[in-house]
């Protein structure tokens, strides 16, 4: 059973969601903000830096690029001179034309509503279908981003437990490869006393740390290293 105290380290630590850094109010459920996530998670999906991600992101929020109609009008060339404002600089053509393609897509099958997307979708797994189906540039990877944000807000967002989120929980000892490893922390968190809603929280605190000091073997930096139990040192 994982340690409380450490959870709180690991909360006092981490423990914010990407979408609540970059100023996105998931909670209030409405297709804007919905879709700033979506179009911060396409950002996140690629393998560069968390920080030209948010600048990058910021770079589209400046220039008020923020819905899937703006994105679409906005055409390839300007796009691309956001993203490359942002310094999304090493996939900034391939982001631009996947862009385009998901908003129109978007557009076409859901009068660019996400919510509209989650409405129609049969259940979890068809809702990861239809947002993969929105453009091939959308993997599991990004889909798995966007939806795990969304958990305790959309009915039908029940992504797996991130492979960065796993590797630091079994770090610290919470997790010995169970299948069924995001059940038995959402179960260590509402125990905890903690709203179910904000399960998102710790998963975030734990990709982090996962992704930022586990997987780059950083252990030595990191604020839970007394905490850890297989610590490379």
């Amino acid at each position: 059973m994982p340690n409380k105290e450490t959870l709180r380290k690991l909360i006092e630590w981490q423990g914010r969601t990407y979408s609540s850094e970059l100023g996105i109010r998931l909670e209030k459920n409405t297709d804007e903000e919905v879709f700033k996530w979506f179009l911060a998670s396409i950002l996140f999906g690629a393998r560069i830096s968390e920080n030209i991600v948010k600048n990058t992101y910021y770079q589209f929020r400046e220039a008020n690029l923020l819905s899937p109609r703006a994105i679409v009008d906005a055409g390839w060339d300007r796009l691309v001179q956001v993203l490359d404002s942002g310094g999304y600089v090493r996939y900034d053509f391939k982001t631009a034309d996947k862009l385009l393609e998901v908003m129109g897509n978007l557009l076409t099958l859901y009068q660019g509503s996400l919510l509209k997307l989650h409405e129609e979708a049969r259940d979890a797994h068809d809702l990861e279908l239809r947002i993969q189906g929105l453009g091939k540039g959308i993997g599991e990877v990004t889909t798995q981003i966007f939806l795990r944000e969304l958990r305790g807000i959309w009915k039908k967002a029940q992504p797996p437990l991130s492979t960065f989120a796993r590797q630091s929980a079994r770090s610290l000892g919470w997790l010995n490869g169970e299948s069924d490893s995001l059940m038995k922390l959402l179960q260590f968190w509402k125990q905890d006393g903690q709203n179910e809603n904000d399960f998102p929280v710790m998963e975030a605190a734990l990709v982090r740390v996962g992704k930022n000091y586990c997987h780059k073997r950083k252990c030595r930096e990191c604020h839970l290293l007394d905490d850890c139990q297989y610590p490379v040192l």
